[in-house]
């Protein structure tokens, strides 16, 4: 089947363009189809058209000349490039992808739409990896809301704008799924989100603006801003202190700084509508340099040191237990979700040992207990990390994909690393069961390059086609975890 598709690394934001690319066929002036990428040249070209067609997609100017003479063959920088002709006017450049190593993927890609030609200098990103928390932070109120699941986009002004469109992580930059409508206020939309981070950006005649009304940005590599929003799932109140001059929120999620998170005055008291990533946190708040528990949640905890915290938990429960231990005096549970505290979260005792509900995410972990102040893996758990002194224990909540290996049934041990796990070589041991090697992962949405080591030998996936090359020359085993 025929992918065609315009290459993310080719493609300019160039109107122009739009004259040699109706000149062409009425697909695309540049596709992929069978392991081979084809550029489709204009006899008819001025010079200047030729020129330009070189700078879009980075072909040498007598590589092209040579094309639009019909030599069939043409040996070009060590690149054997092949010669047809279309018709009377029309030719097809093309070469063979087989020694380029890289494997193309849908989302590495523009879709060319022959119907509108505004893209991007670059794609914005597709994925991104999200925040702990978040709140938001617009000149303008009305420029946008979040209620029952449901966002309201509004950008004042741009009346005389033809068009405008909405775009951003939450439709993959889609340049055209999401038109706005025409108010007297300016241009409008609303749509269904989950709660969470996101980017954007709006699109008025075919140029990409940030949200002039977001104060909430981040660069994005093309000399420009991605605007961010957040869309909440929680809002933290504080009643009464009426008189207080400033009012803070601080806990597990900030690092417990004290001046970042500051709530708004409101009628009764004070709020703040926030984001946050599914977890247990522990929180106070900081009344005009006063710290103090929140008084409308029950959940407060002492930690190893006798101070109490207001605890809040979204998401579901894992149970972390410890068997035995029954003459210890105290047990705390640390790890990876909780920044590696050693007072935060101490463990009840129960009959034949410890334990302790607690709310994740999904993800990857790592944790220890702590007995009477030595800290120790879970001797229940096979899934560690590290060697000798550093070994910690590892959990993976809800996971999302699982690496198997049918092969290398005699091995003594299998790991598979990644960019995942920044390519330790002692994270993830695999286990065998039935001559399969496998290992569960949650992964966010997302590109991801892998390698499995076999007994010290590094090697791609033998059942994965896609790779790509890397600075070794040995390739890494590509993995796409889609929204």
């Amino acid at each position: 089947m025929k992918v065609r598709l315009i290459i993310l690394f080719f493609v300019l934001f160039l109107l122009p363009a739009t004259k040699i690319i109706a000149q062409n066929k009425s697909d695309n002036v540049c596709y992929i189809n069978n392991d081979r990428i084809y550029f489709q040249l204009d006899r008819r070209w001025s010079d200047s058209e030729k020129k330009e067609f070189s700078s879009i997609f980075s072909l040498d100017s007598a590589l092209i000349a040579q094309a639009l003479n019909l030599q069939p063959v043409i040996i070009y920088d060590s690149i054997t490039w092949e010669v047809s002709r279309i018709n009377d006017n029309i030719v097809e450049l093309s070469k063979s992808l087989e020694n380029i190593e890289y494997t193309y993927h849908e989302n590495d890609v523009i879709l060319m739409d022959d119907s509108r030609f505004f893209l991007p200098l670059i794609s914005p990103p597709l994925f991104y990896t999200p925040e702990k928390y978040g709140f938001n932070n617009f000149s303008e109120n009305a420029a946008f809301r979040y209620e029952n699941d449901t966002a309201y986009f509004l950008l004042p002004g741009f009346q005389k704008a033809s068009y405008v469109y909405l775009s951003g992580t939450f439709n993959n930059w889609s340049t055209m799924q999401l038109p706005m409508q025409k108010t007297n206020n300016g241009w409008e939309i609303r749509l269904r989100l989950a709660p969470g981070r996101y980017l954007y950006k709006y699109i008025a005649d075919g140029k990409w603006i940030s949200d002039p009304n977001n104060l909430q940005k981040e660069r994005d590599g093309q000399s420009g801003y991605n605007s961010i929003l957040y869309c909440y799932n929680h809002l933290f109140e504080l009643m009464g202190y009426e008189k207080a001059k400033k009012v803070y929120l601080t806990g597990s999620f900030n690092h417990w700084k004290k001046k970042n998170i500051r709530l708004s005055k409101v009628d009764g008291g004070w709020a703040l509508p926030i984001y946050l990533e599914d977890g247990t946190y522990a929180y106070k708040f900081i009344i005009d340099k006063k710290w103090i528990t929140d008084p409308g949640n029950k959940n407060v905890r002492a930690d190893a040191n006798g101070n109490l915290n207001s605890f809040l938990g979204i998401g579901d429960t894992l149970m972390f237990r410890l068997k035995g231990f029954e003459t210890a005096q105290s047990v705390i549970l640390t790890g990876s979700f909780n920044g590696w505290s050693h007072n935060e979260l101490k463990m009840n005792k129960v009959a034949g040992g410890w334990e302790l509900p607690h709310v994740l995410g999904p993800g990857n972990y790592e944790y220890k207990f702590i007995v009477d102040g030595r800290w120790m893996p879970d001797p229940a758990n096979p899934y560690t990390t590290g060697s000798g002194d550093y070994v910690n224990s590892c959990v993976t909540f809800k996971p999302n994909h699982t690496f198997t290996l049918s092969q290398f049934t005699h091995a003594e041990r299998v790991i598979v690393t990644g960019s995942f796990n920044g390519w330790q070589t002692d994270n993830y041991q695999m286990e065998k069961t039935g001559g399969v090697w496998t290992y569960s992962l949650f992964l966010r949405p997302g590109k991801y390059t892998y390698k499995f080591i076999v007994d010290g030998f590094w090697m791609i996936d033998p059942a994965n086609e896609t790779w790509e090359g890397n600075s070794q020359g040995t390739g890494n085993s590509v993995l796409w975890i889609e929204p």
